[in-house]
């Protein structure tokens, strides 16, 4: 049987080994599915800020964001091994697993980090190195080591540093933040808490188990439900902000309200659902629609630049 410590080695049948992880196992302290919405709405970021950027700048700006948000995923992993060895869905992560060390995991994550802020600022420009070396650190420390094991808003508070992956993109093309830049942040900033109780009132035991005070333990299931259906209504809310502005169409303020509303309803069902209820199935599928609605809000945004950009292109021929 594998014990797992925070200590530089691991322990089998009572003698010190080192471990042998794969690439793979590597690739998996990155978390690669949150790492895939960095990456979706960083480069949302680089599309919908004006101005150009040379192709090759801009995926070089991709892969460093790409790299930080992986080191912070490395991070949180190696602080987190307690507490993941002990929840059901985290058990098989590399360090509970006992596939990597947890010095393997921090050295990994420092050196990703440093790595990937050095070459976005050298490349790309340093106000986007900063924004990215800030959410590195927001998310590493901030989150994981103070705000998840202390209070019931940690997501709340914590969710900045998943909302920063546009505004990099952005700062990447314009050197720059705007009032647009930060109606993205706030689309995602809103959109976090909604989506991670939810998983949260089908997790409450896990989280029970070890000690983190989620909103479900804490405050209870009905006042969780509450405070979806709120932050569901601010996001939907907000998701049409771009095209109030004129950032974005009509068609685009029309698709994000049927979306939106979609959400809404799904959070309404949530409410709706008894407390104790052992299945959950309104909550397991708001969190699903969820990562839905986040991609289809800034994949129409981004239909929505290039159809005004081939419509301004065709205009102009005319």
């Amino acid at each position: 049987m594998t014990v797992i410590d925070n200590h530089d080695v691991l322990r089998k049948d009572g003698e010190v080994r080192l471990s042998e992880a794969s690439a793979r196992d590597f690739f998996e302290l990155l978390k690669p599915r949150v790492m895939s919405l960095v990456v979706f709405t960083a480069f949302a970021g680089l599309v919908l800020a004006p101005g150009p950027i040379h192709p090759v700048l801009g995926a070089i700006a991709i892969l460093c964001i790409a790299v930080g948000a992986g080191a912070s995923g490395a991070l949180n992993m190696w602080y987190d091994a307690d507490i993941d060895a002990v929840m059901t869905r985290t058990a098989r992560r590399p360090i509970p697993a006992g596939r990597i060390t947890p010095s393997e995991a921090l050295a990994f994550g420092l050196t990703l980090s440093v790595f990937s802020v050095v070459i976005l600022g050298l490349v790309v420009n340093w106000l986007s190195a900063g924004i990215l070396a800030f959410t590195i650190f927001f998310y590493a420390v901030i989150y994981t080591m103070w705000l998840k094991r202390s209070t019931p808003q940690n997501i709340v508070i914590g969710g900045a540093a998943g909302a920063f992956p546009p505004v990099i993109g952005w700062a990447c093309v314009t050197g720059g933040v705007s009032f647009e830049s930060v109606i993205l942040f706030l689309i995602i900033f809103l959109w976090t808490p909604a989506h991670f109780w939810a998983l949260a009132l089908f997790k409450m035991r896990d989280y029970e188990s070890v000690g983190v005070p989620m909103l479900p333990n804490v405050a209870g299931e009905a006042t969780t439900k509450n405070q979806i259906v709120v932050y569901a209504v601010l996001t939907a809310l907000c998701a049409v902000v771009p095209a109030l502005t004129g950032a974005a169409s009509i068609g685009y303020g029309a698709v994000a309200s049927l979306l939106g509303g979609i959400f809404v309803y799904c959070s309404i069902a949530v409410w709706r659902m008894p407390d104790g209820d052992q299945k959950m199935i309104p909550a397991k599928k708001m969190f699903a629609f969820s990562i839905f609605y986040l991609f289809a809000i800034f994949s129409a945004l981004m239909i929505d630049r290039f159809a005004a950009g081939a419509l301004g292109l065709i205009g102009g021929i005319l």
